[in-house]
């Protein structure tokens, strides 16, 4: 499964000035994606506000971007819910379309046992033939998957990976040594990239990636290639950065972020609304100290660019 890719950037959904979807700026914004770092996409996750969109935004949404990158990078589905049979059936629509694997999140509010979860998603894996990644999100779902259903699960042919934002690296050293070598584990947090990969971790799915995918590429590469100390400096660079990006909560920075550089994405969906004044000002001030990787045709983002 490694196919997926190391990089993957879990896209924010761009809205135009009514607040709905559009399409023709996502095909932008997956493209750039993929030119400035990233192997692949997640469509409609959290970042991309999966909760507030309708079933069919989230299939064109999946449809376009598929027919935009074609083979240039992998396409990864959100379909997962806390609503066990919606999960299926967006997945096997998802399937239809050609995406390449789907991200499937803890289930959020109604909190089901560490048995409902194993049964939840072995329920969805079985209804495809997709790749089914796991996304473990404590903070925003409160329920936690346990390392030892994680590793319960990864005995499912086509559940390959997890996408671990919890933090617990104890936890995510759990995982790994309890799964085989090709079960893939992803840090769901930016500031834990470099820490997963020491404990033999593949990659992440970011949001950071949006603004410098080439320089977290860097990063993983030259851990993977030995150059610790170098890894080491860009993952301790990019932190300030990382931070602001998630001062107030995601996506509501970086689609603030990537608006205020000149790629236009629109405001969020209620109930997100834009960062306040303080933590917007934030933002801007620490985006000047970074060379932006994501290609925008602006000034000033251009001016941005000098920096370093």
């Amino acid at each position: 499964m490694n196919k997926l890719g190391r990089l993957l950037t879990a896209m924010v959904t761009p809205f135009n000035a009514d607040g709905n979807v559009d399409y023709r700026q996502a095909q932008n914004l997956a493209q750039a994606l993929l030119d400035s770092g990233s192997d692949g996409v997640v469509v409609s996750g959290t970042t991309g506000e999966s909760p507030t969109l309708f079933t069919e935004e989230k299939l064109r949404l999946f449809a376009e971007v598929k027919s935009q990158t074609a083979s240039k990078g992998t396409i990864v589905a959100g379909t997962g819910s806390y609503n066990t049979k919606e999960s299926q059936q967006l997945t096997k629509e998802a399937e239809k379309i050609g995406v390449d694997a789907c991200l499937l999140v803890v289930p959020y509010y109604n909190r089901p046992t560490q048995e409902g979860l194993f049964q939840h998603f072995k329920a969805i894996a079985s209804a495809t033939t997709l790749p089914c990644i796991l996304y473990n999100v404590p903070s925003r779902t409160v329920t936690s998957i346990t390392a030892d259903t994680v590793i319960r699960l990864s005995q499912i042919d086509n559940i390959v990976a997890v996408k671990e934002a919890s933090g617990n690296l104890n936890q995510i050293t759990k995982i790994i040594q309890g799964t085989k070598d090709d079960f893939l584990v992803y840090s769901g947090n930016d500031n834990d990239t470099l820490p997963i990969l020491t404990l033999g971790g593949y990659g992440v799915i970011s949001v950071a990636s949006h603004l410098v995918g080439n320089q977290i590429s860097e990063m993983m590469q030259k851990f993977l290639n030995g150059r610790n100390e170098e890894a080491a400096s860009i993952h301790r660079r990019l932190l300030p950065l990382v931070e602001a990006l998630f001062i107030v909560p995601n996506p509501m920075p970086v689609k603030y972020a990537l608006n205020y550089l000149g790629f236009h994405v629109g405001k969020p969906r209620l109930p997100l609304v834009e960062p306040d004044r303080k933590s917007a000002e934030i933002i801007q001030a620490t985006l000047k100290n970074y060379k932006i990787d994501l290609p925008i045709p602006q000034i000033k983002s251009q001016a941005l660019k000098s920096k370093s």
